[in-house]
């Protein structure tokens, strides 16, 4: 893990009420961290995240998480070190608003029944 990541996953996803998972495999991608009861993901970006092709790669990858009914977050990894309070208010945010809709569906990728309606793509504009 790279240090925004390991940041990230000891102080604050590890204890989270919300069972989270660290490199989850689903469909063809390995989610920097999954959260099945929210069906959320969680993906922290490198400075190479920012080259054209990457950014192109990234949109098609949270398409192809969308269409299993998942929601992506998307943080930079400078956003984590220096705003670390506002990438976990967010993170917390969405995941009790996915929870909150209440909605039971059929099985998630990783096989959990969990939570669902809608899907975005949501960042650290929004904090």
């Amino acid at each position: 893990m790279t240090f925004p990541e390991r940041e990230l996953w000891y102080h604050f996803l590890k204890d989270h009420p919300l069972r989270f998972r660290r490199q989850a495999p689903l469909g063809n991608y390995i989610a920097d961290f999954y959260c099945a009861k929210a069906k959320l993901v969680i993906e922290l970006d490198g400075d190479y995240h920012g080259i054209e092709q990457q950014m192109a790669d990234d949109e098609q990858r949270t398409r192809d998480l969308e269409q299993m009914g998942l929601i992506v977050l998307r943080f930079q990894n400078r956003d984590v070190v220096k705003n670390f309070y506002g990438v976990t208010l967010e993170i917390d945010r969405v995941a009790k608003e996915r929870l909150a809709q209440g909605m039971a569906t059929p099985q998630s990728p990783d096989g959990d029944s969990s939570p669902d309606k809608g899907s975005s793509n949501r960042g650290t504009e929004e904090l």
